[in-house]
């Protein structure tokens, strides 16, 4: 038998198996490294860059950087946490993100990673976008709003539906999430409320109709404990809204 192989994840040994990333193995050991597009049923994105770590000196997302024997990673420093709360904070303001009217608070992990790093106020000028709402599908709203360009419900319409109904389109600043469709309508496409895209996003931009605030104060996803807990533990097939 091979002898396990391991990294340092914060001064702790952290085994992998041939082929993870960083991510994956911290994952699989119950480590928490702050993330936002990275899902572990999807193809890693790399987009939030949320997930930076310190691999041997160097600024490497965690969860497209492979795992390695010896590998000494930094995550849970001031200095990176620091940056994510920078982050966080760009996200907050390039959005409408007003957690007390939002009904995907307390499920929401934008909101919850914002706690955990520290982040009391959105520091930067709110962008205040006026994107538009789409409630043409019986079942399901769409508020463009708030999406942070993850791209976990474009994987998750291609790879685990089979539809593409969801795209990314434009660039830099101008990138935006689109209904891959020509009249850029849900209701027009094959987009069902059962569909694995409809309870993937992390925030609150695919919104089940007639179903608002339907879970109390208390016992919403992040209530109990927060994403450092929560989140460590792949969670297949979950439904965010419930």
């Amino acid at each position: 038998m091979s002898e396990t192989q391991t990294f340092s994840l914060d001064g702790e040994d952290v085994p992998f198996a041939p082929g993870q990333t960083v991510m994956q193995a911290a994952q699989a050991a119950g480590r928490w490294i702050p993330h936002l597009c990275w899902h572990p049923d999807f193809e890693a994105h790399g987009s939030c860059k949320l997930c930076t770590v310190r691999a041997n000196g160097r600024l490497v997302a965690a969860c497209t950087v492979a795992a390695q024997p010896g590998m000494a990673v930094e995550n849970r420093t001031p200095d990176l946490d620091g940056r994510r709360q920078t982050l966080l904070q760009m996200l907050f303001v390039e959005g409408n993100h007003f957690c007390p009217s939002c009904e995907k608070s307390g499920n929401c992990l934008l909101q919850a990673t914002a706690y955990e790093m520290g982040m009391m106020t959105p520091h930067f000028d709110m962008f205040y976008p006026d994107r538009p709402v789409d409630a043409s599908h019986p079942e399901t709203l769409l508020d463009f709003n708030r999406c942070i360009l993850c791209a976990l419900c474009v994987r998750a319409s291609r790879d685990a539906d089979g539809k593409n109904v969801f795209a990314l389109s434009g660039r830099g600043i101008r990138s935006h999430l689109i209904v891959n469709h020509e009249s850029g309508r849900l209701a027009d496409t094959d987009f069902a409320a059962t569909d694995r895209a409809a309870n993937i996003c992390p925030v609150g931009v695919i919104l089940p109709k007639r179903r608002g605030f339907a879970v109390p104060i208390g016992r919403r996803k992040y209530d109990p404990a927060p994403a450092s807990v929560v989140d460590v533990v792949p969670v297949k097939h979950e439904e965010e809204a419930r």
